[in-house]
């Protein structure tokens, strides 16, 4: 399933919405803990939820910063 990076983002930005409570645009330049502003356990949500709406696996080893990088690791799951 091949998703644009709006797709994706905007399904990120569902999900922010629906189980964080964020209520703001989500940018790719965004700091995912910072410009969140999500505590460990909003952290560990948001990763879940994004798994489940997207059918993919976030390796908890990778380096994902900002939005942007989630976009990314998200698109080069559903590319395989």
């Amino acid at each position: 399933m091949k998703l644009s990076e709006t797709e994706v983002l905007a399904g990120i930005a569902e999900v922010a919405r629906t189980h964080v409570g964020w209520h703001g645009e989500l940018r790719p330049e965004m700091q995912l803990v910072e410009d969140l502003e999500l505590d460990s356990l909003k952290a560990l949500t948001l990763a879940l939820e994004v798994e489940n709406r997207f059918k993919v696996y976030l390796d908890q080893e990778s380096d994902l910063v900002t939005i942007g990088d989630l976009v990314d690791a998200i698109r080069r799951q559903l590319d395989d």
